[in-house]
């Protein structure tokens, strides 16, 4: 019982410090404190938060090995209730020997450990092609995603997960 207490506190403070740390992202330049940050945006964030929004996941370098998704994710958030993240990659191919997939991870320390025994494939080798793949954030949870490619080596190497808290649009 105990660990289960200290899972969710530590899912609390992560949630929190990435709280923080996007809000301050947002307007780095002004300072945390600056009067107007709620109503200004960093001209490089492409997420609005007036209406739900389509995200390309990695911008344009899309769903990719060798990009730090955890990096990306503090920089292009925070991210909203009903905004769409689109997974685009390359489908398995005779170059492609280590395609790409999406799972969604149930919890925290599954994350950390890239432990993909209990996530669920929500995106496979093939639907990330084209348009890609869409996931709407629907819920107020933290969700935790990972590529499962390369038996797990994508997710392990520390680049290709992330986790994102959706939050509240500003006057719902």
């Amino acid at each position: 019982m105990a660990s289960s207490t200290y899972v969710q506190a530590l899912i609390l403070l992560l949630s929190a410090s990435m709280w923080a740390i996007s809000m301050a992202n947002r307007q780095w330049q002004h300072g945390f404190n600056y009067p107007d940050w709620s109503h200004k945006r960093h001209p490089s964030r492409q997420n609005s938060t007036d209406t739900p929004n389509k995200i390309v996941v990695g911008g344009s370098q899309n769903w990719t090995f060798g990009v730090n998704y955890t990096d990306w994710a503090l920089k292009n958030g925070p991210f909203y209730f009903n905004d769409t993240l689109v997974f685009k990659y390359d489908p398995p191919s005779d170059t492609n020997i280590h395609p790409h997939s999406v799972y969604l991870l149930p919890n925290l320390w599954s994350f950390l450990k890239c432990d993909l025994s209990k996530a669920m494939l929500i995106a496979n080798a093939t639907e990330g092609g084209g348009d890609g793949f869409e996931f709407v954030l629907k819920k107020w949870q933290p969700y935790y995603f990972a590529c499962g490619g390369g038996a797990g080596f994508h997710c392990n190497n520390g680049t290709m997960k992330f986790f994102v808290m959706p939050m509240f649009r500003r006057g719902h």
